[in-house]
């Protein structure tokens, strides 16, 4: 499925997003007009698809990164399929 140009939007605007001055909660709502909860549904929509990966490889695997680094912390696993020891 191609991108959208909310698409396009939404990955280059999390390339940058730190260069602006504000919160990004803010940056969201006021350049995307969307909620902080729906807007990260959609980027994690979007990291998913082929297309954001050749559009922008290095932001798509960052994000991805992060995510699963988050995923692991919140559910207690120090690696990939292994659990910590007690």
């Amino acid at each position: 499925m191609a991108l959208t140009k909310r698409d396009r939007a939404i990955l280059d605007f999390e390339r940058t997003w730190w260069q602006e001055t504000g919160s990004k909660e803010a940056a969201i709502r006021e350049r995307f007009e969307l909620s902080t909860t729906r807007y990260y549904q959609l980027l994690n929509e979007l990291l998913e698809q082929t297309d954001a990966m050749e559009y922008d490889p290095m932001v798509v695997r960052r994000l991805r990164r992060l995510r699963d680094r988050r995923r692991r912390s919140k559910f207690g696993q120090t690696s990939v399929g292994r659990q910590p020891s007690r």
